[in-house]
């Protein structure tokens, strides 16, 4: 018969080894620190967004982690160098997020929709990346609700003002 301290003995090990590995996985304190994000402006169809724009490695990395939610005429642009097939997850996110990849052109390969953040240490541990469908040169993050509230679709089409 298993004694109380033998159960719990493999459970503490799990849970240890759980935490361990969320904590190798957050981004190291100097990718954290503040980063200063230049601004640009985009259009999606006829819909302008002042867009801060994450265009370096320490930019990407950081994101909108621990910002407070966004109006829905703002957001952040990922601009990569080179098409490919670019991964985002919510961690430290404050709120909710739409999520729209964009290939070079402009046109949309890819859209999630109402992505919850991970916050608490389970959620962290256990944080998923969202992979799109096809390789995208942007990524533009908006608040949750904007894809649906201005009917953004795989026809919408991504212009470039300033960034």
């Amino acid at each position: 018969m298993t004694t109380r301290a033998q159960a719990l003995i493999p459970i503490t090990i799990a849970a240890v080894i759980i935490g361990i590995a969320g904590l190798l996985s957050l981004p190291s304190e100097s990718k954290l620190e503040s980063v200063e994000f230049p601004r640009g402006t985009i259009m999606i169809d006829n819909i302008p967004l002042e867009v801060q724009i994450a265009d370096t490695e320490p930019r990407r990395v950081r994101g909108l982690m621990f910002q407070d939610q966004l109006p829905y005429d703002q957001g952040m642009i990922f601009v990569f160098d080179q098409p490919g097939l670019y991964s985002l997850w919510m961690l430290n996110m404050q709120f909710a997020l739409d999520m729209i990849w964009f290939d070079e052109d402009g046109k949309i390969v890819h859209i999630e929709t109402d992505i919850n953040p991970c916050r608490t240490a389970l959620e962290i541990t256990t944080c998923q990346s969202i992979v799109p469908e096809k390789e995208a040169t942007y990524v533009l993050e908006v608040t949750a609700g904007f894809v649906e509230q201005n009917n953004i679709t795989k026809d919408s089409i991504l212009t470039i003002i300033s960034i």
